[in-house]
Order: C-alpha cells, then sequence, then structure tokens
C-alpha cells in the first residue's frame, strides 16, 4: 500500500480540505522533497474564492523549503538529505522562453493549452507544497541548495514573494538615482521597496495604510510613508517630487485604484511596473494615460524562477543585504493550515505571513 501524506487540497471555491494523499513518487528528470516549511500566498486566496481556476483536489501551495527525500534517475549534483529550495516558478530550462531568458513564462502550460502563466506549476497545473511531501520537477533546473546558517524562515520568501517583488524593481528599471512610488506594503510590495532600494533608488515612497506595515516598509528602505486613507497618495507624491512625479511606480496590490494611482503618479517618460493579480478587467484613464503621448511604458512581471534565481536571492540574505525574518508574523503546523488560511485571507492580528510546519 502506498504511504500516505496530509496534503491541503482545493475542494470548490471557498472550500479546501486537510485530506491524505499517496506520497507521490518521482519521475526520471523530479526530485522528491520533505516540506520543513512552507507559507500561504495571496495567489492562494485568489485560488480559495473562485477568481483563478485550479482542478479540485489540487494540493495548494508554490513556496517550498525542504530535504531532498528522493531523486529521478537522471538528476546528479544533488544528494538525498540535502536542504533546498525551490522556485514558485519551475521553468523546464529547454523551453523557447527559458532560453531567451524569460524564465518565469517557460511556456509549458500554454503549449499544453492549460493555462497562459508560463511556468507556474505547483498549485496550479501539478500539486504544490502545502502538505508533506512535493515532486520538484525538472530538479536540475530548480533545486537551489540552501547556504550553510540559513534558517528555513530566512529563506522562506525566496520562492515568491522576494523573487517577484525585486522582478517589480527590475523590471521597472530603477536606477541610481531614481524616485519610486510603491503602491501597497504586503508581502510584495515590502520586497519591491527594498529591491527599488538595493537598485540605487535615491527616495523611496511607500503608499500604505496599515501601521505594521508602514513599520516594516521604513525598516526595509522607505523614505516616506503616505497613509491613503488619510491622504491622496497622488497628490503627496507630486509634493514631494516638486510636481514632477517619479521615475517607477510599482503597482503591488492588484486593484483598478491603484493601478489608475500608479499612473497618475508617473513623471513624463516614467515606467509603471505591475506586479498586482487582477481579478477584473483593468481601464486605462484617457488623461493619466495622456492620450497615449506621454512616452510612458507599463511593464508586468510573473515571479522568475529557476535555480540561479534561487542563488542569488539568497546570497543577498546571506550577505546580509536584506532581512526578511520579520515578515513572519504567525506560526502554525500543517494540520492548523486552514485556520491559518482563515486568518491570512481576513488579515487579522496584523498578518504579514505565516510559516507552516508539516
Amino acid at each position: 500500500m502506498a504511504k500516505k501524506m496530509k496534503a491541503l487540497v482545493f475542494v470548490e471555491p471557498n472550500r479546501i480540505a486537510l485530506e491524505d494523499k499517496p506520497v507521490p513518487d518521482v519521475g526520471a528528470n523530479d526530485a522528491l522533497i520533505r516540506v520543513t516549511t512552507t507559507t500561504i500566498c495571496g495567489t492562494d486566496i485568489h485560488i480559495v474564492k473562485g477568481e483563478y481556476p485550479v482542478e479540485s483536489r489540487l494540493t495548494l501551495g508554490h513556496e517550498p523549503v525542504g530535504v531532498i527525500e528522493k531523486l529521478g534517475k537522471n538528476v546528479h549534483g544533488y544528494r538525498e538529505g540535502q536542504r533546498v529550495i525551490a522556485g514558485a516558478i519551475c521553468p523546464s530550462g529547454t523551453s523557447y522562453a527559458s532560453l531567451d531568458g524569460f524564465h518565469a513564462q517557460d511556456g509549458q502550460a500554454r503549449a499544453h493549452g492549460i493555462k497562459p502563466l508560463g511556468g507556474w506549476r505547483f498549485g496550479n497545473t501539478i500539486d504544490g507544497c502545502q502538505a508533506e511531501y512535493v515532486v520538484v520537477p525538472d530538479a536540475m533546473a530548480n533545486l537551489a541548495p540552501v547556504p550553510d546558517g540559513l534558517t528555513d524562515e530566512e529563506v522562506l520568501m525566496c520562492p515568491d514573494i522576494l523573487s517577484t517583488g525585486f522582478a517589480g524593481a527590475e523590471s521597472g528599471n530603477v536606477r541610481i538615482g531614481d524616485t519610486v512610488a510603491v503602491f501597497a506594503q504586503g508581502p510584495i510590495g515590502l520586497c519591491a521597496t527594498a529591491g527599488a532600494r538595493l537598485r540605487g533608488a535615491s527616495m523611496i515612497i511607500a503608499v500604505e495604510r496599515v501601521r505594521e506595515r508602514i513599520e516594516m516598509a521604513r525598516k526595509v528602505g522607505a523614505d516616506h510613508v503616505i497613509d491613503f486613507s488619510d491622504k491622496d497618495p497622488v497628490e503627496e507624491i507630486m509634493k514631494l517630487t516638486g510636481g514632477r512625479g517619479v521615475d517607477v511606480s510599482i503597482e503591488a496590490l492588484g486593484l483598478q485604484q491603484t493601478f489608475e494611482a500608479c499612473l497618475r503618479s508617473l513623471r513624463p517618460g516614467g515606467t509603471l511596473s505591475s506586479l498586482g493579480v487582477y481579478s477584473t478587467d483593468l481601464k486605462i484613464p484617457l488623461d493619466a494615460f495622456t492620450a497615449g503621448l506621454g512616452d510612458h511604458r507599463i511593464v508586468t512581471s510573473l515571479c522568475p524562477g529557476g535555480k540561479e534565481r534561487m542563488r542569488r536571492l539568497m546570497s543577498t540574505i546571506a550577505g546580509a543585504r536584506l532581512d526578511l525574518k520579520p515578515l513572519v508574523t504567525h506560526r502554525y503546523s500543517l494540520s492548523d493550515i486552514e485556520e491559518a488560511y482563515d486568518l491570512f485571507a481576513n488579515q487579522r492580528d496584523g498578518v504579514m505571513k505565516v510559516a507552516i510546519t508539516p
């Protein structure tokens, strides 16, 4: 009889369940990871609400930290018992998109007619990591060894929110001396703020209303924080920039209101870097878009994945350039994950990120 494991599965919109599933076997190019720590993402909440469709009984989660339990016969350069992470996005490393440098847009899901979101497979097109075990596909392209001395919680943000947040600053081409506005200081927005600082922005303006997140924004690099429940953020940004506008605005919430405010905050020729996951159609106001004549750029990013991306992110942490441990505000065992979902989905008790330990 196949060995069983606990796994959190999507049943139907607004219904999840912790169930027993068989521990999966590995293909020749895969690795089985015993999950030691994982977390819950805002995208998981979109799935649970039915705003992003997945198959019933799919195991959720896409941010694994763990230990190699078993290696496929073609996987070399790793050993069982080794601590590793894998990115939320798992490129094959051989697709046209990967070989052109777009590792998030692996293309396998699109090619198979499933979904258009590139290499995002965990908790989307294959079973994810909110379980005791997870299979990492194309292991040699995706497994990144955890440096000695780093804890699970120190690297827990690397698979998704750190990679995504940094991508917002990278895709926006933040340069030394730039002024940057980051709208929303949830976990991804905080990482975008940190990324803008590391890329050399001279002034970073964060937009947020939650006290704990305002405090964290200042710690990771924000020079000014605008409470949008008290002041109009666009007006305040224009005051802070002498009416010029920002070089780069980063949208990290996924709402029409914040997207539009980002656009209105830009200087002529500025860049709107969008990280939000949108559940409704976006509209671009004619005046904010200056009728298409403002030389603006609108760019989007999906979380870059692959082992080299993970290595670089963990090196940033190991080099003491960034400390994301304070983002883990709550801890739950896998057996209590449904309670953790309720907390995270309703944003109670100052929650930022939840560490889940099987």
